[in-house]
Order: structure tokens, then sequence, then C-alpha cells
């Protein structure tokens, strides 16, 4: 019931925010000498190390070489630039966990297309953390106990579950609350809960500044190498512009690469637009950086959620990866 007023609640949100800017979408400039049928674009991108190959496509001037002029929206939250999207505002979205955007295409609130996978989860790169003192010493300590999520019912109580049963504990012992990134360090510091289920940077910043200890590594096994954020847009945009949306892809495949290959590439980027210490970038769990788009990787997430009752059904992963035409 809660999932199904949640969705309710985000088409309603779709509709109103598209009848509000009707009118006032984003620049529909046409495309300069590559041919693009735009050669300006929005993509709203969030202050997480996932995103990290949308800087350095922007830093090395990827996108230019593809004829894109790309202007870059931060957002908090994934779900928060949804509506935006929807009406056009935003072209694209970095950073997208698929959990949400599967769920709004199933429920119909938008037709997914995804342009390019954007990271895949690693040993601690997003863990759960308690304070120093914490009596709790392992995974099954977790029953009964509150665990900050970013969003509820989304890519962390998922994975997290997945690990959780692997271990013998029973996920619906445990109390997920809903609490963003950048609020959750204080959140356990006030003990409001009693442990945390972070992500870098933020991770290694509350390693850094209370002391939390690692309770589960959010990367094991069974769910080591999952996709879990990608670059996101609709399948009216990608059909009203292949050429724009191929160029994209190109940019951000190849700024991919560079981020796999060359971590000083990530390390450069992130304090910028992550708002962190060059020595913590240093030292942070990087996610992996696929280097293509591919579907057997995508049917894991799409498979795990329908076990776990995100999904009613496995999507139609041939409509939603975006493949351009030759």
């Amino acid at each position: 019931m809660r999932q199904s007023l949640r969705v309710s609640a985000l088409v309603s949100a779709l509709t109103l925010v598209a009848s509000l800017v009707t009118g006032c979408g984003g620049d529909d400039s046409s495309g300069g000498g590559k041919g693009l049928e735009k050669d300006s674009i929005k993509v709203a991108s969030l202050p997480l190390v996932d995103g990290a190959a949308l800087h350095i496509a922007q830093k090395a001037k990827l996108f230019k070489a593809e004829g894109l002029d790309v202007k870059i929206v931060p957002v908090q939250q994934s779900i928060k630039a949804l509506p935006a999207l929807k009406a056009g505002d935003v072209d694209v979205i970095a950073g997208a966990n698929y959990v949400s955007f599967m769920q709004a295409n199933e429920q119909g609130a938008l037709k997914l297309s995804i342009l390019a996978e954007g990271a895949q989860l690693t040993s601690n790169m997003m863990n759960v953390l308690v304070m120093p003192d914490s009596k709790l010493k392992s995974a099954k300590d977790l029953e009964g106990k509150k665990v900050a999520v970013n969003i509820l019912n989304n890519i962390q109580s998922l994975t997290l579950d997945a690990i959780l049963k692997a271990n013998n504990v029973d996920p619906k012992k445990v109390e997920y609350v809903q609490v963003p990134f950048p609020q959750m360090a204080t959140a356990l510091q006030k003990k409001q809960v009693d442990a945390i289920h972070t992500v870098e940077p933020f991770l290694s910043d509350s390693e850094k500044k209370l002391g939390a200890r690692v309770l589960v590594d959010g990367g094991s096994e069974p769910v080591t190498s999952l996709p879990i954020s990608g670059y996101v847009t609709t399948q009216e945009f990608t059909q009203k512009n292949p050429k724009t949306a191929a160029a994209f892809q190109r940019a951000i495949i190849k700024a991919q690469k560079l981020a796999s290959q060359d971590r000083k590439k990530v390390e450069e980027v992130l304090p910028s637009y992550a708002k962190i210490d060059p020595q913590v970038a240093s030292v942070i769990t990087l996610p992996g950086y696929p280097t293509s788009l591919s579907t057997t990787r995508m049917q894991r997430i799409a498979e795990l959620m329908q076990t776990s009752g995100l999904l009613k059904q496995k999507p139609d992963l041939k409509s939603i990866l975006f493949q351009p035409t030759s």
C-alpha cells in the first residue's frame, strides 16, 4: 500500500509540474555543425561519485567534441529531478538510481530511456555505518533497529535486504528511516537512528569526522558489481533527438573509460561538484564505471527488483536501453 501511494503521489507531482511549466521547458535550440537536433541540453546531476563521468566529459570537452553544449544542474535526489525531466526542464538525469525510474516506467509515470550506465556497486562504497561506541557488532544486530536510507523502498534497501538475507537476517525486522545523505551523519551522532546506510563521499566523511565504523559492507555478495545508477532520459527525448542522444552517449562512454582507467580523473572533478576535500577524494572508495550499456548487467537489477516486489514484472529492456541507429 505504501509503495502504491508513493507512486501515485509521484504521478500527481509529474502532472502538476507539467501543467505549471507548459511553454517553459528546456532549450530547444537546433543542432549546429554536427547535425544534431539539439546542440544545447540540460543535465541534472547529484553530488555523488556515480556521476563523475559527466564532469570528466565536461572538463575534457568531450561534449564539445560531439557538438554538444551541456549545462549541469545540481540536484540532491534524482527523484526530485524526475518531474523536471518529464516536463522538459532538464533533458537528462545523471546518477539516477534505477529503482525509482524503473518503477516510474512500470507505473506509466514516464517512458524511460537509459542512455548509459553510470555506476556499479563495489565493496565498501555504500556501507552501513554505526558510531564507534555502538553495541551493534554484526548484521544480525540490525534486527529491531533503525537504519537511515536516502529514499525508502529504493536501491539501498533493495541491496541491503539481499545482503541481510544472505547472512540469515530477516529484513522485515529492520526499520528503514528516510534521511537525506548530507544529514545522515548528524542523525547518527544524535542517535536518531542506530545505523546509516550511506555512500561515498559521505561515507568517508562520516568515518573521518565521527569515527564511524563499518557494520555491513554494502557492496558484498550477492550484490557485488550490481548496476545501481545511470544516465536517464525519456523515450520521447530519444525519439525526437536520436542524434543528440547518441552524441551524449558517446561522450559519456568515453568519460566512463577515462574514469575506469585513471582514478586521478575522478579525483580531479569530485571537489568541484561533490564539495569534498581533495584529500578525502584521494582515499574514498569508487564504484565501478561501466564502459558500455549491457542488457545482461541491467537484467540483474531488474530481476532483483522483481523478486523483491519492487516491480510486478520484468521491464522491456530492449525498449528502455537506448541503442543508436547506425
